[in-house]
């Protein structure tokens, strides 16, 4: 798409020869990296927040590609959009396409005035009305992140190994009964 509109549909397609899944996330004009999906390598999706839909977004996965679609495009949308995956405890990203609405000429200044500060103007910090440290809000996205990157396939392999051992128990059950109606 050449020209970005409000509102439009924007489809995204990642490629691979790997069958490991893929997650979708977008680095915003600050930098900061948001996490929007995990597609499994068995089209299983997963949003942020672990939902299993989104209303902003669509993904899926059909044969070696991986989708994102943004339903309705509109400005809190806009960055740079990447596909990763994690083969063999490395992170592979791919080439960032940006997605972004074509700068407008004219813009609006509003009027300001200016005058001296006086002790009626300062009060105290109503911690209702703070803003967020942008520094405190981009760890807790990469905390996030990491949290995915790192948890999802740790928790697989440990699911992996409870299941092993679960048939290594009943195997070894099944012998020792054998043996011992033997010895009878």
């Amino acid at each position: 798409i050449t020209q970005l509109r409000v509102g439009q549909r924007l489809e995204l397609e990642c490629q691979t020869d790997r069958d490991s899944g893929a997650f979708w996330v977008r680095q915003d004009r600050s930098g900061t990296l948001h996490f929007i999906v995990f597609i499994s390598s068995l089209s299983r999706v997963t949003f942020k927040g672990n939902q299993r839909t989104s209303t902003r977004f669509e993904a899926g996965r059909q044969s070696r590609f991986y989708r994102l679609v943004v339903k309705s495009f509109t400005q809190q949308d806009e960055g740079i959009y990447f596909c990763l995956m994690n083969i063999n405890q490395m992170l592979y990203f791919s080439n960032g396409q940006p997605a972004f609405f074509p700068v407008t000429t004219t813009t609006t200044v509003a009027p300001t005035t200016t005058r001296p500060t006086t002790q009626h103007d300062i009060t105290e910090k109503d911690p209702v009305l703070e803003t967020p440290d942008p520094e405190t809000s981009r760890k807790k996205e990469l905390n996030f992140f990491c949290d995915v990157v790192i948890w999802v396939p740790l928790a697989g392999a440990c699911l992996l190994l409870l299941i092993a051992l679960a048939i290594t128990i009943v195997l070894c059950q099944r012998t020792r009964r054998r043996r011992c109606r033997c010895k009878r």
